[in-house]
């Protein structure tokens, strides 16, 4: 097969869907099929297989910053590299963002008629999503190209068929689980002596980090041999963070800069315990995986997309979103309790196994296959009543 897998986020800035489009194209590459990468990019790519698909602009959106690309006349560009690549499957990924995905889907069957066109929807944002109640009309318009509809969790799957229904396969983000659970990395040196409780992440509001350090100062003066340690790029909300915490004295909690891909399972490897106290606008849960196939046990915030991956007591704890309290006294029982954070850890690391590459990917693959069989299906009997047609007037 040849397949374009489509991402309307900035090829230059990494975020999970981004993540996603790269590990997922390699994996079909390595299992023989041919696999490019339609991108908006900032800059110049040197990778051949990325094609870049205008310049983006930071949108605000769900909490965060995106970057994505605004301008309609990317149109005559992507109808130019769909009639020369001619493929077969065309993969969008937040197939209803603007503009990319939107142009793609316009054109797609212009270039091919029998392209299938999937879509996986990864968002999921607490309250709706006024760029999908606003323009549902229109979008419903794109939302019929759309052959094939995947959802990468349950809660995704609720989000988006609020606004959009149909039949949604669910197929999870997939994660390389050897990449964070390999024995041989080093720890980080500075880190040793101490219980340290990891948060990777950015510093915005939803992702509920001040909670976070606020637990963490009950925990540590309930246990002061532990360590708080937060990963993560630097913004203004981060620095408020250090900043507050200096005014305030607070004991051992160390600000991280962000971290490499390679680099970052080190510090995963140097703690006892990952802690993502989320309020809310999560599908699935990345770093809950990221930290279960490094072997830590989690505590995390119960809500709906992280609910999705841990089972509370079994391979994880799940406390209230918001819960100070609830957060710290979690923390305090694993920190005093090594042998439930050893069994934590192992429930956790056999549950990441099904969300490994090679299976989401043999996922995925299958259902372009299924997709396309039953497109040819679908022709075969178009053509077998045509001649019925054709026969019934010759008589």
């Amino acid at each position: 097969m040849k397949v374009a897998l489509v991402t309307p986020y900035d090829w230059h800035t990494p975020g999970g869907v981004n993540n996603h489009v790269e590990h997922l194209a390699n994996e079909l590459r390595d299992r023989g099929h041919t696999v490019k990468i339609l991108a908006p990019a900032a800059g110049e790519v040197a990778d051949p297989n990325v094609i870049p698909m205008g310049r983006p602009l930071p949108v605000a959106a769900a909490g965060s910053v995106v970057r994505i690309s605004l301008n309609p006349a990317t149109g005559r560009r992507v109808k130019a590299v769909l009639q020369r690549e001619q493929f077969d499957v065309v993969h969008l990924h937040e197939p209803l963002m603007p503009v990319l995905p939107i142009q793609v889907l316009r054109h797609s069957r212009q270039a091919n008629p029998n392209v299938v066109n999937v879509g996986t929807f990864h968002a999921r944002k607490d309250g709706g999503n006024r760029l999908y109640a606003y323009g549902r009309r229109l979008l419903k318009r794109w939302f019929r190209e759309i052959d094939g509809k995947i959802a990468v969790s349950p809660p995704a799957e609720q989000y988006v068929e609020q606004y959009f229904h149909g039949y949604y396969n669910i197929i999870p983000n997939g994660i390389d689980v050897d990449h964070w659970a390999n024995p041989n990395l080093a720890p980080v040196p500075e880190l040793d002596g101490t219980i340290n409780i990891l948060y990777v992440g950015r510093a915005e509001k939803r992702k509920g980090l001040s909670y976070l350090i606020r637990a963490f100062g009950l925990v540590n003066a309930r246990n002061p041999e532990t360590r708080l340690i937060v990963v993560g790029p630097d913004s203004r909300a981060r620095r408020r963070y250090e900043a507050s915490v200096e005014r305030s004295g607070q004991r051992g909690i160390v600000f991280v800069g962000q971290r490499t891909y390679d680099d970052l399972p080190r510090y995963h490897h140097s703690s006892q315990i990952f802690c993502s106290p989320a309020l809310g606008n999560e599908s699935q849960g990345y770093v809950l995986l990221e930290a279960m196939a490094a072997g830590m046990p989690v505590v995390a915030s119960n809500i709906d997309g992280y609910a999705s991956v841990i089972t509370h007591g079994v391979d994880g704890v799940l406390v209230r979103p918001k819960d100070t309290t609830a957060l710290a006294d979690a923390l305090t029982a694993l920190v005093r309790d090594p042998e439930r954070r050893a069994a934590l850890a192992a429930a956790g690391r056999a549950q990441v196994d099904r969300y490994s590459w090679p299976h989401v990917a043999a996922s995925v693959q299958s259902y372009y296959e299924r997709l396309i069989n039953q497109q040819h299906a679908v022709e075969a009997s178009r053509r077998h009543a045509a001649d019925e047609r054709a026969l019934a007037s010759s008589r």
